[in-house]
């Protein structure tokens, strides 16, 4: 059954159009309610929220909805994804629920769950959820109704949680970090982690007033990072996103590390260390999961150092997907999601930025000499706009073409043909180890799709 409402990460959309209406949120929220209630008498959901103005009222919305199915709330106000993650399993509660649009503008929004265990759900759980919201509802009586409360002082409570993923013989002291919450859900939790932990912050991005999330600052833009770092002369920076659970990082001469190299650093410190006590990896480190973006160059470095390699769909509830099936630790997208599942059940920015950290404090290296080996293969990406009902896994001349440029790069490259999953658009990406040979096939791969 395919699903109306959730797309690859909850359901998003723009506020006051469907189906991120109030009306809808409190229909979503019952007929989640009432799935809850089948295996559980008295279900508690946590909520929590970034920064954008819509968050009041889609949280009021989301809170009748609950209640009015006789379930309990926990409000956490505004913080992170994984904080609700964390906090939905440190609470023992049924089910944790974000109202966040992630990187997107103010003028969006969207609700992504949790379960009881602080992990993304199944798309069966999510179709379960569509059916009901297909039913009519069934108010609670008013002995039954659920009720509602604030959680004191949760941001302090992920804040200890944070820290606890660095170790206590470490510290930061001595480090200038200038740290861009996004003017996102981390603003207040992000820069009091690290300055906790030792380092002096420079916090930028950390001013929300309910319409300037993600704008000009944070994971997405981080121009305004590069400049902050070289401003204050601070040996790192940190972005993070709207919702805080990706991240990008700007070392002290402004060079930007995607989440691919990040990735790479975290997994290679994490089998040095194993390999320096003369001890062999555990089957939990024999592999890492990326994406089908992920860089060629990571896949070949990873593959060198002894990692198996394995691509997963886009998106991290798939990448955690495959991690689960394989028993391994660490997975992660270039965008900047990463996942150390011996740390925290889902991504967090603030966590694995703390894991980049650990790698360069513990060796005394800089990032950039923690990439050594690792050649990053040049990426063209080109979107093509569909035209009504065209079906281009049948498109005759872009097969033809896509087995040419595959055998021209052979092991030196690949191609990767992908349908978005929200706009009727065709992903052409081509990588190869030259810049100027990657735009072309890329663009030969468009104009035979296009003629």
């Amino acid at each position: 059954m395919s699903r109306t409402y959730f797309g690859t990460d909850g359901i998003r959309g723009t506020v006051g159009q469907s189906p991120i209406t109030p009306d809808f949120i409190l229909r979503l929220a019952h007929a989640v309610g009432r799935v809850l209630k089948r295996t559980e008498a008295h279900p508690t959901v946590l909520i929590g929220k970034d920064t954008r103005i819509s968050g009041y009222m889609l949280e009021s919305a989301m809170e009748s909805g609950f209640n009015s199915a006789g379930v309990d709330v926990v409000l956490l106000g505004p913080v992170p994804t994984p904080a609700v993650a964390y906090l939905t399993r440190a609470q023992r509660a049924s089910l944790g629920v974000v109202i966040s649009a992630s990187h997107n503008p103010y003028p969006d929004n969207g609700i992504k769950f949790f379960s009881a265990q602080g992990t993304k759900l199944p798309d069966a759980w999510e179709i379960e959820v569509e059916k009901a919201l297909e039913e009519p509802p069934v108010w609670a009586d008013s002995s039954a109704l659920g009720k509602a409360r604030r959680l004191d002082d949760a941001a302090g409570r992920y804040i200890e949680f944070c820290k606890s993923t660095f170790p206590n013989d470490l510290t930061l002291k001595g480090l200038k970090i200038v740290v861009d919450g996004a003017h996102g859900a981390a603003y207040q939790i992000a820069p009091k982690v690290f300055h906790e932990l030792g380092a002096d912050v420079f916090a930028i991005g950390c001013s929300p007033d309910g319409l300037n999330i993600n704008c000009g600052v944070g994971a997405t833009h981080p121009q305004a990072l590069i400049e902050s770092v070289k401003a204050h002369g601070a040996d790192m920076g940190i972005a993070l996103d709207g919702d805080a659970d990706r991240l990008q990082i700007v070392d002290s001469t402004g060079r930007l590390f995607n989440g691919d190299e990040l990735l790479f650093i975290i997994a290679e410190e994490r089998r040095h260390r194993v390999v320096s006590r003369g001890l062999q990896p555990g089957p939990e480190l024999a592999g890492v999961v990326g994406t089908l973006m992920t860089n060629m160059g990571v896949e070949l470095a990873l593959k060198a150092r002894g990692f198996e390699f394995v691509r997963a769909k886009v998106g991290d509830r798939y990448v955690l997907e495959e991690l689960e099936k394989r028993g391994w630790l660490l997975g992660g997208e270039g965008s900047g999601h990463l996942i150390a599942l011996d740390r925290h059940t889902t991504g967090d920015g603030l966590v694995s930025a703390l894991q980049i950290l650990l790698a360069s404090v513990r060796t005394g290296r800089s990032l950039a000499s923690l990439l050594d080996g690792v050649d990053m293969f040049a990426q063209t990406l080109i979107n093509v706009r569909l035209k009504p009902g065209q079906d281009w896994k049948i498109h005759e001349a872009l097969k033809a073409e896509t087995t040419a440029v595959e055998a021209e790069l052979g092991k030196e490259g690949r191609v990767l043909v992908r349908a978005s999953g929200t706009e009727p658009l065709l992903r052409l990406m081509v990588e190869a180890k030259h810049a100027d040979v990657a735009r072309r096939c890329a663009q030969r791969l468009a104009d035979a799709l296009i003629d």
